[in-house]
């Protein structure tokens, strides 16, 4: 198989379930609750499997990505970007994790992320 048919399976088979989501105010609730799924995996002590380790840093660091780029400047103002500074803060603790430094700090991403996910999901 090579890589741009790989490519274009990997794509489709990750967004087939998300098709039927049409809300944008859902796709962010599911992004955010994904996030801090994967978040909450990592802050937790212990050692954790490489492989399992790695696809969460992954999912999560896609959905810092996803969250980033759907905020509106224009109309969300100061909002937005202190959004975007919170991720941002989680995106680089998430990189501190890949690093294996032990200086990340996870437990303050999933506790943001909680409160966020908690405001988002009361807007509805």
């Amino acid at each position: 198989m090579n890589y741009a048919l790989a490519r274009d399976q990997y794509r489709s088979s990750r967004t087939a379930g998300l098709s039927e989501l049409s809300n944008p105010h859902e796709m962010i609730s599911l992004t955010l609750a994904e996030l801090r799924k994967s978040v909450a995996y990592l802050a937790r002590e212990g050692e954790k499997p490489a492989e399992i380790k790695s696809r969460h840093i992954s999912r999560a660091l896609t959905a810092v990505y996803v969250l980033q780029t759907s905020l509106d400047f224009d109309r969300g103002g100061e909002i937005a970007n202190n959004l975007f500074r919170l991720y941002e803060f989680c995106r680089q603790q998430l990189l501190r994790e890949v690093k294996a430094d032990g200086a990340g700090r996870l437990v303050e991403c999933r506790d943001v992320l909680e409160d966020i996910l908690d405001a988002w999901q009361s807007m509805t």
